[in-house]
Order: structure tokens, then sequence, then C-alpha cells
């Protein structure tokens, strides 16, 4: 006769609660993943999360109250969670899981690692730790109503990097300055323009007209306009923005006149820009106090937030947020700098009135607040059901690892509306490794096309190892038969290189450089192939079997009108369409169960169906098998297992 244990079986129930477990992340997943854990009776448990707690949270990370607000997530968590279980062994870390002291032989420690965690790179770095240790991983996140939850398991299945993920949507600098045609783009370039006036300058960050701008490309013969439009007050070409407006202490009015008046009437000069599009109109201060009282008002039903203000409502939401910012920065001193963030009322009042009077110059249609931090803050809406569904199923994918049935583990997807066979849950088959991915294969190895007498070592290093590869902190060595070190991990030693081309270094086409990253226990080799014609603002490209290259979209994209702002479809994160900021977002909505790496159709409000495409890229995924045997069974953002 079966032993029990509560529900479990003796066996599995003595498992339970002699393994040792790592959950990464207390945050929306993480708190409702620590209460089931303690319940269903595991004692060690070591969290870890670098967050503190903001009053944000509180409607859903129900291990925190108002009195925790500015404290440690992970430390609160424990000592919430004790009063389930109080002799229950946790440990708590403020700390970043990329932190070099949580290396291969921490992570050894552990039965399996759990993750909850809200942005890729640490995601990517759990999957590398976990399969460098040989640890189960399993994997997680949340979307609004959508979630999923995955196992990773070295040798057997796919790792989160086996498949490609949706790159974070990135606009060309001169659609920022120069010819903005969704709602987006006034939001992004006024998030710039808060850094040029109030924190960290970044030359990528301009937020002046862009006069390199290839479509400009205008006759010599008008350059006298374009000097009489560029000698008004604000002159675009005389210093820094920063310096301008500390020049003018700030002035509201002399801000609102440089970026709306002036910046826009020497747009109007490239004339060749607006022979397809349509003109932007220059907004005058005096002209837009003048607007009637009657369009103060804000319009719309609904909450304050989520009411659309006037042209002269923005106008002076615009000047009381410059006059409270400069004052901030004035208490932190001589050089001190201001952090956007999207909690604090000045920095989000400043951007929704910089955005909103952008749009109306270029003719979209403005935005409410609420809009504008969705957008702005990268928002996705965090439902506290979901967080608790994905827990839940979180816990029995560990159930199935600890009785030693791995090969009964599942890729299940939570769905909005049921599917045609009435399911919400869809459980999928775990798919092998890919053979190709540049993270798991036996010997990774990726090809990368640059130019090597423009690319600087400091980007290989950068923006190529760390950014677009994720590592940590990479060595490099050139196989030239010499062992030549081009980058090394320990401060001051290459330091020098880091100005230089990689041309210098005798590296052309064809070069392979060998890419160590110790920490993560992580090497991968790197063919690079030259080349001197590539995109504007593309500085290299991955090519081959590296996992960037995605199935070609279905359909085409929708033509956009030419004029700016007609096709609206820049929407905030709280839209009932995908926004294009729902990360790595793959949902299955079927009468089949696919393997994890299939994308099915999701189901329309009037019983259509359509393919869910990639919500970056719009590139949809073939479908795959079906799942013949079913299952008996993703926090503020949602993972990419395609």
């Amino acid at each position: 006769m079966v032993q029990l244990v509560g529900s479990l079986r003796k066996e599995l129930a003595d498992s339970v609660s002699s393994c040792k477990v790592l959950v990464v992340g207390a945050g929306g997943i993480g708190c409702e993943l620590l209460k089931n854990l303690v319940l269903t009776g595991f004692k060690n448990i070591e969290v870890i999360d670098l967050d503190t707690i903001d009053v944000s949270n509180l409607n859903r990370q129900f291990l925190f109250q108002k009195k925790h607000v500015g404290k440690s997530k992970a430390q609160v968590a424990k000592e919430s969670v004790l009063h389930f279980c109080p002799d229950a062994n946790i440990t708590s870390y403020h700390d970043s899981i990329m932190n070099p002291d949580y290396n291969v032989e921490f992570f050894r420690n552990f039965t399996l690692v759990m993750n909850a965690l809200d942005n890729r790179a640490a995601r990517n770095h759990v999957n590398r730790m976990c399969l460098a240790a040989d640890i189960p991983l399993i994997e997680s996140g949340t979307a609004g109503y959508l979630g999923q939850v995955t196992v990773i398991k070295k040798g057997l299945t796919e790792c989160y990097e086996c498949q490609p993920k949706p790159t974070q949507k990135t606009f060309p600098g001169c659609t920022i300055r120069n010819t903005p045609s969704e709602p987006i783009h006034c939001i992004v370039w006024a998030k710039y323009l808060y850094n040029q006036l109030f924190g960290e300058e970044d030359a990528d960050q301009e937020v002046s007209p862009d006069t390199a701008d290839p479509e400009a490309s205008w006759d010599p013969a008008q350059s006298a306009a374009r000097a009489e439009a560029s000698n008004q007050d604000g002159d675009i070409k005389r210093v820094s923005t920063k310096e301008w407006a500390r020049s003018t202490g700030y002035d509201p009015i002399k801000i609102f006149n440089k970026l709306f008046k002036d910046d826009i009437m020497y747009l109007l000069t490239m004339d060749k820009l607006w022979k397809k599009r349509k003109a932007p109109q220059p907004l005058n201060w005096a002209n837009v106090q003048q607007m009637a009282c009657s369009q103060e008002e804000a319009s719309g039903p609904g909450l304050r937030d989520q009411q659309v203000l006037s042209v002269r409502g923005h106008s002076q939401l615009f000047s009381s947020s410059v006059e409270t910012l400069r004052a901030q920065l004035a208490e932190k001193g001589e050089g001190a700098q201001l952090v956007w963030d999207k909690d604090d009322p000045p920095a989000m009042d400043f951007v929704t009135a910089a955005a909103n009077l952008r749009m109306h110059v270029f003719s979209m249609n403005m935005k409410s607040r609420f809009d504008v931090k969705s957008m702005a803050g990268n928002i996705i809406p965090a439902i506290a059901t979901t967080n608790a569904v994905i827990a839940g199923l979180i816990v029995l994918e560990a159930l199935k690892i600890l009785s030693g049935e791995l090969e009964q583990c599942r890729t299940v997807f939570l769905n909005k509306q049921p599917n045609p066979r009435k399911k919400l849950l869809v459980p999928c088959a775990l798919d092998p490794p890919n053979a190709n991915c540049y993270v798991c294969a036996s010997k990774p190895e990726v090809t990368v096309r640059l130019n090597v007498s423009k690319t600087l070592v400091l980007s290989l290093q950068d923006k190529i190892l760390k950014e677009k590869f994720g590592m940590v902190a990479p060595d490099v060595q050139i196989e030239d038969g010499k062992g030549t070190i081009l980058i090394s991990s320990e401060e001051g030693e290459t330091e020098g290189n880091n100005s230089r081309c990689l041309s210098e270094f005798g590296i052309r086409n064809g070069s392979r450089l060998q890419a160590d990253d110790f920490l993560q226990d992580y090497t991968l080799l790197v063919n690079v192939l030259h080349c001197e014609d590539l995109e504007k603002d593309v500085e290299f490209e991955v090519v081959g079997d590296a996992p960037e290259k995605a199935p070609a979209p279905s359909a085409p994209e929708e033509a956009k009108n030419i004029a700016n702002g007609n096709q609206d479809s820049a929407l905030p994160s709280t839209s009932s369409k995908a926004p294009a900021e729902q990360d790595d977002v793959l949902i299955v909505d079927s009468d089949e169960e696919p393997s994890s790496s299939a994308t099915d159709v999701a189901a329309e409000p009037g019983g259509h169906k359509r393919k869910l495409q990639d919500a970056e890229t719009g590139e949809g995924r073939s479908k795959r098998k079906r799942l013949e045997e079913p299952a008996t069974s993703a926090d503020d953002d949602i993972i990419a297992l395609d």
C-alpha cells in the first residue's frame, strides 16, 4: 500500500523536504511560488532578488505590505513566508544573480532552480549557469492573462536560448529626431529629451534635428534659409542641449519655443523630407496660451490619468514639470543628474507633456498620461491570478523532476480564452536541444558580419559579446597561431585596445575569435565576416546558424499611410492588441497540443483565428506535431520558448 505524507507519496515527500532549491526573483511570480513551496513541504529554499519593494507592487505581490516599501524583496519575502512554515530553512540574498559570487559551484548546491525573473539578460545568465552546473531549470513568465512554464535540462531539452527571441524594438535615430510617424516615436524622443536636459547625456540619444539624414539631401542653394533658421533663439548648433538649457536658467518658455518652434522650423527647411509626408506644424508658446479656455479641459471619460489634455493643457504641464525638475536638480548640487523613473510624477509629467506636444506638431492623436506611462515604462499589465496559476504549475513540474519523471515534464501555456477544446492550459512536449544553438551546442559557434576597419574592440566586447550574446565578463583570444589576447576580463590588462579597430590586430575576413566567459563556464567561437556595405545604423549582423534569423513572416505587413500618425499603431501595453513591448510572448491556442517550439492560432473575439505573430518582429512560427498523451498537468514578463 502506498504510504502518503499529506497528498504526496512518502518517497516524494522525503525528496521534497530534503532537496535544496533556488528561487531567482521575489516579485509577482516569486511571491506566489515561495508560498506554494513551503506549503508543499519544501524546507530548504534560497531566494535572490536585487529589487526593493515599491508601492506599485502591493496590489499583487501579497507577501509585501505598505510598511515594507523600500525594503529588500528577498528579505521581506523570506520573513513573510516563514509565517506559513516557521520551521523552513530559507536564505535570502538582496543581490543580482549575475554577481560573480554566484558561480557554477554555487548553482551546483541546488537540486533544481526556479526562475521568476522579469528581464532577458538575467534569464540568459541563469540558463547558462544551470547548463554549466547540469541542474534542471524551471523557467516561467506572465503577461496579463497569458503565461507559460517550461523545464530546461542539459542534453535533454531546448535551453532558453535555443530559439530566436524578438530583439527589443528600436527605431532609427533619424526617425526619432526628424520624421516621427507613431506616438511611440514621440515618447522615445521625450525620454531622450529628459536625459539630455536633466540626466546623463548620451550622444546616441540626441533630440535635435538630424542634419545627416540621408533622406533630406537638400539643395545647397537653400543654405541661406537653413542658416537663418538655425540662428534663431535656441540655436540647435550652438552647444549641447543641457548647456543651452542651463544658460537660460531652464526657462520653460525658451525651452518650449526651441523644441516645438525653432527646431521644427529648421526641419521644414529639409523640404525633401516632406514631399511624401505631412509637414509638421510649429508651436509658439504665446499662441498656444491664447487658445480658447474651453480647450484646456481634459477630454474623455474615466480617471484623470486616462484623460487627454488639450495642447494648452500639455504646454502648462510641460512648464510646471520643467520648473519642478529644475528645482530637484538644483537641490542635488553642481554636476548632479536625475534618473528617469516612470513612478516619479514630475518625470512622468514631463515625458507625457513633451511627447504629446510633439505628437500634435506631427499631426498625431495625443495620448493620455496612462497610455504614455504604459509605453514609456514598457509596462505589461500584471494580474495576481495569472501569477498564482503559473506558480502552481512551476511546483507541479518540480514534483515531476523530484519523482525522477523528467520525461513527463511539459511546457504549459496559459491562455486568455479557452481553445476549441475548451482548455485554458495547453501542455506541449519538450523539444530536444537545437544542434545549432550558440549556447548549449557541443561546440558553440557563430558567424558575425561586420566592418573590421570600423568596429572597435570596445564595440565587440559591449555590443556583440555582452549585449548580443549575453556574456558577463568575456576574455577574447585571436586564433592567429600566436594566441593574441584581444580582450581580458582582468581590469586594466587590455583597456588600451578598446579604442582600436579590429583590423589593427590583423583581424580580417575569415578570422576566428575564441570568447570565454569563465563565470558562465561558456566558450563561443566567433567567425568574422568582413563587410563594407552594412545598412545604415547597423554595426554588425549575426548570420549562419545563430538563433537570429527567424522564419519569414507569413503575410506582408500592412502598408502604412505616408501621412504622419494616420496609422496610430503604437498602442499602450494595456491595449487589447499585442503591444510591441510584450517581451517574448508565445501563446498556443488550438485544438492540438503542439511541441513547445510551435506556434498555433489565437482566438479572436469574432471566433476567427489568426497566426499569433512574434510581438516584436511580426514573424510567425510553424506548427509542430500533436502531443498524443496530454500532460496531467509565464512575473511581469513573458519568456520566449518558441
